[in-house]
C-alpha cells in the first residue's frame, strides 16, 4: 500500500505516558558517551544519582513521550525497512527534570514528495508536556526520509530551510568517540529498530552491518556542545538541530565542528575516518529558551 498523504496527515497516534526514573536519565546518558571517563566530574552530574547537582542530559527529551516505531504500521504505506532518520529539532521550553512522569503528543506536519525512485519526507512534530503540571516541557520534530516510497503525488506542508553553516573555517574542533556496543544500548531507551542490532536486518537495508540511531548521534553532539560551548550547564540550551547526511556505524570516532556567533553555535559533524559528513546544517542556541512560549520547532 502506497502513502497516502491524507490519511497520514490524520493518523491516529496516541497519546503517551513515560514514567522516567534518575535510573533511566543515567541509562540515556550513558548511551551517548557521558562517563566514558568515570574520572570526569563534567560527567558525574548525568551518570550518579547522589551527585549533588544530579540532572538529566536535555537531550533526552527526544526519547521521552514517543509513540515508537510507528512508521512499521502498514496503515502509513511507509516501506520502514528503507526508511531512515533525517533531520532532527529539539526546543527546550524548561529545564527537563531528571525523573518525572510527561506525556507526549505526536502529529504529522509535513508530507513532501521527492518523486518516483527519489522517496519522500515526511515530518513529525511532538509535544512533550510535564504530567503534573501539564507545563510544555519541549518539542521535537523528526523527519524520516522513506527512500522506498515517493511518486504517490502531492504532500502537504513545507519543510524548514536548512540552516547556513558560517563560511569560515570552525572555531572549534572536538573528537567524540562512539563504542562498538552502543546501538545496542542506546535502544535500550525504547528505540527497538532492528536495523541497529540484527546485522541480517541492516543488510536487507543496504548497510554492511548495524548503523548507530540517529538519535544517539544527535545526543552525542549535544553533549559535545554543551562541554565544549556551555561548561557543561544542561540548562543553557534551547535548541538542537541538524540534519542527517551518511550513517554512522558504532565505533566510529566523530569530528566535531563548531562556529560560534553569540548564542548561537552552528556546526557540522563528519566520521574522523573518511571525512564523510553525518550531520550536517547544525544549529544550537545558548539561552533564552526558558522565556519561550512557542509550540513548534
Amino acid at each position: 500500500m502506497p502513502i497516502d498523504p491524507q490519511a497520514l496527515q490524520t493518523y491516529p497516534f496516541p497519546e503517551v505516558r513515560s514514567v522516567y526514573t534518575a535510573r533511566d536519565a543515567i541509562l540515556y546518558a550513558l548511551s551517548v558517551g557521558f562517563g566514558s571517563d568515570p574520572c570526569d566530574a563534567a560527567d558525574l552530574r548525568f551518570v550518579y544519582e547522589k551527585h549533588p547537582d544530579f540532572a538529566a542530559v536535555p537531550s533526552m527529551a527526544v526519547v521521552l513521550g514517543s509513540p515508537g516505531i510507528w512508521i512499521r504500521d502498514p496503515r502509513t504505506g511507509i516501506d520502514w525497512r528503507r526508511a531512515l532518520h533525517g533531520e532532527e529539532r529539539l526546543r527546550l521550553f524548561r529545564p527537563l527534570p531528571p525523573e518525572g512522569e510527561v506525556i507526549g503528543r505526536t502529529r504529522i506536519t509535513a508530507i513532501v514528495d521527492k518523486g518516483a525512485g527519489r522517496g519522500a519526507l515526511v515530518t513529525s512534530e511532538r509535544e512533550i508536556t510535564d504530567a503534573a503540571s501539564g507545563a510544555l516541557l519541549a518539542t521535537v520534530a523528526s523527519t524520516v526520509f522513506c527512500r522506498g516510497d515517493g511518486g504517490f503525488g502531492a504532500g502537504f506542508g513545507n519543510l524548514p530551510a536548512p540552516h547556513r553553516l558560517p563560511e569560515r573555517p570552525p572555531d572549534r574542533v572536538l573528537r567524540l568517540d562512539t563504542f562498538p556496543q552502543q546501538a545496542l544500548l542506546y535502544r535500550l531507551n525504547g528505540d527497538d529498530n532492528p536495523l541497529h542490532a540484527d546485522p541480517a536486518v541492516a543488510r536487507e537495508a543496504g548497510f554492511s552491518r548495524p548503523i548507530l540511531h540517529g538519535r544517539a548521534t544527535f545526543g552525542m553532539l549535544t553533549r559535545g556542545i554543551m562541554r565544549s560551548c556551555c561548561g557543561g550547564d544542561p540548562v543553557a540550551l534551547s535548541r538542537v538541530e541538524g540534519r542527517f547526511s551518511a550513517p554512522l556505524c558504532p565505533g566510529e570516532a566523530i569530528r566535531l565542528e563548531l562556529w560560534e556567533d553569540g548564542g548561537e553555535i552552528s556546526f557540522r559533524a563528519r566520521a574522523e575516518r573518511d571525512g564523510r559528513v553525518v550531520m550536517d546544517n547544525g544549529l544550537a542556541v545558548i539561552g533564552g529558551g526558558w522565556k519561550g512560549t512557542g509550540r513548534t520547532c
